[in-house]
């Protein structure tokens, strides 16, 4: 008889509404999400909890584990609007955490964030119509895509901005903050889902969304080890 393929188990820290465990999902792993705020749309398994304070063992070993702590402290817009100080720098608290809890690890955020990154993604290296720039630190190889041209703007139509709340268009909001300079088009919440590969979030959780392609590739990869590790195991 065949030799029935391990199931392997990702935990998704710092989930939101499952953009990350959702490619990780789609690459093959079984997955958990931990999150201190709760997340009804969240399609796996979850748990509610500081992601810096739970159980890592949560009833079981996982064999990868991913984590995307709040990128407020680095990104652009908390830049420009000086609240730089009101959001807590997570990243080290997070790398100390999750170094000794499973074999294979990803930390993700924003470029301009203290990763020790090896891998850069944006939305056009998979078709995405979303630039979303991110940073990777991982304790594993990873290829990176070939990243096309950036040709045309947002302004233009050409690229989707997940970001803010949009709210520039809605005429019973008149001064709420629109952010991105979207068309009129691509700043509907069904532009927003398309360009992100996301069906399933609000706009704001968009807002706060990785790509599920993202963790779908490196996943894919963190698989590739898995199996081969298990395999030279099963040798000894």
């Amino acid at each position: 008889m065949p030799t029935r393929l391990t199931t392997f188990r990702a935990l998704d820290l710092f989930c939101g509404a499952g953009g990350a465990s959702m490619g990780l999902h789609r690459a093959g792993f079984e997955v958990t999400g931990v999150d201190v705020r709760p997340q009804k749309r969240y399609p796996f398994r979850f748990i509610q909890h500081d992601a810096l304070e739970v159980n890592l063992d949560l009833g079981g070993h996982f064999d990868f584990i991913w984590a995307s702590p709040p990128c407020q402290h680095y990104s652009t817009a908390t830049s420009l609007s000086k609240t730089k100080d009101r959001h807590p720098d997570l990243i080290t608290a997070t790398r100390s955490r999750i170094r000794a809890g499973a074999p294979f690890w990803c930390i993700e955020n924003v470029p301009g964030a203290p990763l020790r990154a090896s891998l850069m993604l944006c939305g056009l290296m998979f078709g995405l119509k979303t630039l979303r720039h991110r940073l990777f630190e991982t304790n594993f190889l990873v290829w990176q895509p070939d990243h096309p041209r950036h040709a045309g703007s947002v302004h233009a139509g050409d690229y989707v901005a997940c970001y803010g709340n949009g709210g520039g268009l809605n005429a019973r909001r008149p001064h709420a903050h629109w952010i991105g300079n979207n068309t009129p088009e691509n700043n509907r919440v069904a532009a927003w889902r398309t360009a992100m590969g996301i069906d399933w979030m609000t706009r704001k959780e968009i807002s706060q969304a990785v790509p599920p392609a993202y963790a779908e590739w490196i996943g894919g990869f963190a698989i590739m080890y898995l199996r081969s590790r298990e395999s030279q195991a099963s040798r000894i």
